[in-house]
């Protein structure tokens, strides 16, 4: 049983996942750093307020629901989305777009791969068979 669980921590995926998840964690912060110190105090030059945590605030029995904390949940999502997209992913394409250009690599054209030997040699038994079937 530990032998196997020995197999599956030393696994390269399970390694590169937890690299993953480190990486991920350090870049998240970065990410809420730039949303929360650059993005919304922007928004809130242009709006007034970059948190709607108290709009939309409806009382039921005694009860706050708070629709403004969602509204602002959605809005942070949507900022690090597009902060994400347009800080990281539109740059690192130019980038392997680029790279690909000046190597010679064009990523639509598919190399042809070669045949399997045994696929060729059926393929000459089949076309085989049928000629002397027409003979």
């Amino acid at each position: 049983m530990l032998t196997g669980f020995k197999n599956f921590i030393m696994k390269g995926n399970v390694v590169d996942l937890a690299v993953a998840v480190v990486i991920g964690a350090a870049f998240g912060a970065v990410v809420t750093a730039l949303v929360q110190s650059v993005l919304m105090p922007f928004i809130a030059a242009l709006v007034g307020s970059p948190n709607f945590d108290s709009f939309a605030v409806v009382t039921l029995n005694g009860n706050d629901i708070k629709f403004g904390v969602l509204l602002t949940a959605i809005v942070n999502f949507v900022l690090v989305a597009a902060a994400i997209y347009f800080v990281i992913v539109v740059p690192m394409n130019h980038m392997i777009e680029r790279r690909n250009r000046r190597l010679g690599i064009n990523p639509d054209v598919k190399e042809e791969a070669a045949e399997d030997p045994q696929i060729a040699l059926l393929t000459e038994i089949r076309d085989s068979l049928r000629q002397d079937r027409r003979a």
